[in-house]
């Protein structure tokens, strides 16, 4: 066996199950990958980068990655996904943008109205404060973008949140690294049995209420178009 085989092989075989599979393709993805997923997480809300940042962490306190790298990297990501909401808002207007936004699954028009809300009650700073608001994280650049706030003062603002929002969960993991790896090394299977069956219901519970709340919604427009019996 290869010297570059024993390599590949060695992040896996200290750590089994789901929570070993993940931090393997974390891995194998290098920085530019937990860049990527934070980018995802824009137009993707399910996916938490809660669950991803302090996994990086872990990974730099292993030796595994560069800690400022992901960081840097899940900055940036932050940033384009902003830039492109911000950009869709600017260009399509609020009603377009909303209806678009309750067309992406697993979303519904309640996430923009969340967003918008945010925004006019906060002004510029929703942009700073929502970056650590999931959901609201992801759509709070279109209402900036619909209000045409000035894009420098936009940047910075998606910049500074993210990067400490960032920070914090990259830094947890890398923090806790000490008292995470003997914990991992010796319970990674019972452990990604449960987090395996914690996403699962999360999922669940999360489809579930967003389907309940669709049909209500398409009830109440049946009820305003048939009008008084």
């Amino acid at each position: 066996m290869t010297h570059g085989t024993l390599a590949l092989a060695a992040p896996q075989s200290g750590y089994e199950g789901f929570i070993g599979w993940v931090l393997s393709l974390i891995e194998s993805l290098g920085e530019v990958g937990v860049g990527l997923a934070v980018l995802i997480e824009t137009f993707v809300p399910p996916i938490p980068s809660e669950a991803i940042l302090p996994a990086a962490g872990f990974l730099a306190y292993d030796g595994r990655m560069s800690a400022w790298g992901a960081w840097a990297a899940a900055t940036i990501g932050g940033l384009v996904g902003a830039w492109i909401w911000y950009a869709i808002g600017a260009a399509i207007g609020r009603d377009r943008t909303r209806h678009l936004v309750g067309r992406i699954p697993l979303l519904d028009h309640d996430d923009f109205d969340k967003a918008e809300a945010f925004f006019q009650r906060w002004g510029g700073r929703a942009v700073l404060l929502g970056r650590c608001v999931p959901l609201v994280r992801s759509f709070i650049s279109i209402p900036a973008g619909i209000e045409r706030m000035a894009l420098w003062r936009f940047t910075l603002y998606t910049t500074v949140g993210s990067a400490v929002w960032n920070g914090i969960w990259i830094g947890l993991g890398f923090a806790f690294g000490p008292a995470i790896r003997p914990i991992l090394e010796q319970w990674s299977g019972l452990l990604s049995d449960i987090a395996v069956g914690a996403i699962v219901v999360l999922l669940v519970v999360f489809i579930a209420l967003r389907i309940r709340r669709r049909m209500r919604e398409a009830a109440a427009r049946r009820e305003q178009e048939e009008g008084p019996a």
